[in-house]
């Protein structure tokens, strides 16, 4: 999976003990699969900073959701279970992280859903009201890497390189989408949680260098050895 930073200067070695603390899932540092999302994020801090906005590009291995050795939270939309979350972690009086968690995947709780959110803990709404209004937000996502063991599954990828990645992932998903008659979230996991994906992230197979229907057809033959 490709996904994304947003900040005011390009990210060459991660450090988290810089890392601010009460984001929505603790101290880490934080990306998303969605670049628009990146983007606007870089453009605001850089403002703050009066600085260029910049977008670092980074490989994820997701099968490592998968993998026993990570310990691994996943939230799929916003929920009850989020939103308490979300208060734990953002509560001003501790500092540290209150979870032992590796890496951690779910909504954002941007500047709306902040707002919002400081005004359930007032009283002004009840729970079940918020959660009703989320259930029309923005569709959003981000991933929290909490331990220096976590950071091993990112690797910044060349610029060059990752675009064809992304245009190769595209009309995989967009192919999977028609000949299995299924959503866009479905294909982009079918596609990402794949082997042929880890092997067409990794830059050293040189796969990205061929046609997308012959990866199209690699894929084709995991899944019915997978069915």
């Amino acid at each position: 999976m490709q996904v994304y930073h947003g900040s005011y200067t390009e990210i060459f070695n991660i450090d988290l003990s810089k890392s601010q603390s009460n984001k929505d899932f603790g101290k880490g540092f934080y990306v998303t699969k969605i670049r628009k999302h990146a983007e606007s994020w870089a453009v605001n801090i850089a403002r703050r900073y009066d600085k260029k906005p910049f977008v670092t590009e980074f490989t994820f291995y997701e099968r490592a959701f998968e993998e026993n050795r990570y310990n691994v939270l996943r939230f799929d939309d916003y929920n009850e279970a989020w939103l308490d979350f979300v208060v734990l972690n953002r509560d001003p009086a501790f500092t540290t992280n209150r979870h032992n968690y590796d890496l951690i995947e779910g909504p954002i709780a941007d500047d709306k859903v902040q707002n919002r959110i400081n005004d359930f803990l007032d009283g002004i709404i009840t729970k079940n009201d918020f959660l009703n209004e989320l259930k029309y937000h923005e569709k959003t996502h981000q991933i929290c890497f909490c331990t220096i063991n976590s950071l091993q599954l990112l690797k910044k990828t060349d610029t060059k390189y990752s675009s064809y990645v992304v245009r190769i992932s595209e009309s995989i998903i967009e192919n999977l989408m028609i000949d299995l008659d299924i959503d866009e979230k479905q294909a982009a996991d079918i596609l990402y949680t794949s082997e042929t994906f880890t092997q067409l992230a990794e830059e050293s197979t040189k796969l990205y260098k061929k046609m997308w229907q012959e990866i199209y057809g690699i894929l084709e033959k995991e899944l019915r050895k997978v069915l």
